[in-house]
């Protein structure tokens, strides 16, 4: 059995899709997967089970990664197509089944309008993939030493997502000071410009983990499996940390936390007051911070008794 699946260029988006992919893998024991996806979504895919080929679409003007995507599929009799990005892509290749996501933009999370596109309720949750390598790998950076990992997403894809740099520092201190066990771990993506963007929180922070911006998708994913809490800005990231299963505290104010806010069994939002998905990233204070985290992780320590 062959199925295609064509999922988001960003990489949130195509980390909320990693549930259904989960689903179908328990459901079709026997078939391989072909993914579809953006260059930056590409790795998050990299150690899926039965995985034959991820194709990487390159945006092309008027629509021409859609003509690659086609002729790179069209040689195949394809058992099922499920397409996230409302494409009509599948209509002229030969599918037996197709399950084709409707475009606009809808109320309510993302991750439930995936999960309806297979009338899943509720709807799976993101899983991650990592392989042996990168977990032995995350083990020597992060040791069980004692230490309590906390990462820290300071940036995100437009600044007006971004909480002040100096606010990630005050209120990782604040958490430090009624744990000193905490140590930070600073994630980041690839790029001189995300650099820029972390580079205030790593120098007031000298005893952070810097994990440089340099690393896969999936190495990030295996660290973050190790952490004690995250807690970053609407991103990525933030929906990496969800799939990975950590307390995960995603902080709203540009954004609408009711689509986006992070899908997992720990997932918590902060939000700035104001107009919901246009609150200024600035009202949001420390306090409500540190508050919402330390509560998160005592709901989430006490969940392990």
């Amino acid at each position: 059995m062959h199925i295609l699946f064509i999922t988001s260029t960003r990489l949130g988006d195509a980390i909320l899709s990693t549930g259904l992919l989960d689903t179908l893998l328990r459901r079709y024991p026997e078939a391989d997967f072909t993914i579809a996806c953006g260059p930056v979504a590409a790795g998050l895919f990299a150690h899926m089970p039965r995985r034959v080929r991820t194709i990487e679409m390159v945006k092309r003007p008027r629509n021409m990664h859609w003509v690659d995507l086609w002729r790179q599929c069209r040689g195949r009799k394809w058992d099922l197509c499920v397409d996230l990005r409302s494409s009509i892509v599948s209509y002229f290749l030969r599918v037996g089944e197709r399950h084709v996501m409707q475009g606009g933009r809808r109320r309510g999370p993302r991750i439930t309008h995936i999960g309806n596109l297979l009338e899943l309720d509720p709807a799976p949750l993101p899983v991650t993939w990592t392989s042996a390598a990168e977990r032995t790998e995350a083990a020597r950076m992060l040791p069980d030493d004692g230490t309590r990992w906390i990462a820290l997403g300071p940036t995100a894809n437009w600044d007006g997502k971004i909480w002040p740099p100096e606010r990630f520092v005050a209120a990782f201190k604040a958490l430090q000071a009624d744990d000193p066990r905490l140590r930070p771990v600073i994630l980041y993506g690839p790029g001189e410009a995300e650099r820029a963007r972390a580079l205030p929180v790593i120098e007031c922070l000298p005893d952070a983990l810097d994990t440089g911006g340099s690393l896969s998708v999936t190495q990030v994913a295996a660290l973050l499996a190790r952490c004690t809490l995250f807690i970053g800005n609407d991103s990525g990231l933030m929906h990496l940390a969800a799939a990975s299963q950590i307390p995960t505290l995603g902080l709203f104010g540009r954004s609408k936390a009711m689509e986006y806010a992070p899908a997992g069994p720990w997932g918590r939002v902060a939000m700035a007051p104001g107009p919901v998905g246009n609150a200024p990233m600035e009202g949001l204070n420390v306090k409500q911070v540190v508050q919402t985290a330390q509560m998160l992780m005592r709901d989430r320590a006490h969940a392990k008794r």
